[in-house]
């Protein structure tokens, strides 16, 4: 599925999925005048490396473009094990 796909409610729980390669290309970049891309592992196992719908949305770099065309999934959170525990 791509952006285009989604609806309004369906775009609250999309998220965009990264290769490896992929990532290592958006981080430490800007997708807008001060907002940096922030790829993340998800909760899946094994986890994928994520980007938000707003990244996608909001993204003016022209370098990142490419962006627009991502496979959509479903996000599911990590779960962090409880340091106090």
């Amino acid at each position: 599925m791509k952006i285009t796909d989604l609806t309004q409610e369906e775009k609250a729980i999309y998220v965009g999925l990264l290769t490896v390669e992929q990532k290592d290309l958006l981080v430490g970049q800007l997708f807008d005048e001060d907002s940096y891309f922030n790829p993340i592992l998800d909760g899946n196992t094994p986890p994928n490396w994520i980007i938000s719908i707003e990244e996608i949305e909001q993204n003016i770099n022209p370098e990142f473009m490419w962006i627009k065309d991502l496979e959509m999934i479903i996000f599911v959170p990590a779960v962090n094990p409880n340091p106090f525990g």
